[in-house]
């Protein structure tokens, strides 16, 4: 009879600590989908539609993501949406690939001849700017960002 009883506490006793550890994985894959984040990049001020926008995503200053992106012809614009992204620090690059060769074209100096952009929007000079200058955190479970291009 003691040995009953106790294979029923022992029973009882895993049943308990199962539905304690089932909690709380629940309660952690809840927190994880509430710290996901979508992102919008707006892409605004291209000279023409030809072409496409290349956009790079970065994390920590490390590529995530490269897309090339339709134009809008109507409104010369592009859009992104990036789903499920780890909260976090970020920045975004972009160029308009206007003959679609998949690389910024410079000129015979180094100055771009292809319209680029950055999160942040860092003010048009030489050099490309930092990720301590274009990064941003994303932090809500919804953001949009628009990116100005620069011609030169």
């Amino acid at each position: 009879m003691l040995r009953t009883a106790t294979l029923v506490l022992l029973g009882c006793a895993l049943l308990a600590f199962s539905a304690v550890r089932l909690a709380a994985q629940s309660q952690a894959q809840q927190a994880a989908a509430q710290t996901a984040s979508t992102l919008t990049v707006r892409v605004a001020g291209l000279r023409n539609a030809k072409g496409t926008i290349r956009l790079t995503l970065y994390r920590d200053s490390k590529p995530v993501e490269t897309r090339n992106l339709e134009i809008e012809a109507q409104t010369l614009s592009a859009k992104a949406v990036f789903e499920k992204l780890p909260q976090g620090v970020y920045a975004v690059y972009v160029f308009h690939d206007e003959n679609s060769n998949g690389k910024m074209d410079t000129n015979l100096f180094g100055m771009p001849v292809e319209g680029y952009g950055m999160s942040n929007n860092p003010s048009k000079r030489m050099g490309r700017p930092g990720f301590d200058e274009t990064n941003f955190q994303l932090n809500r479970p919804e953001s949009t960002i628009e990116i100005a291009l620069i011609y030169w």
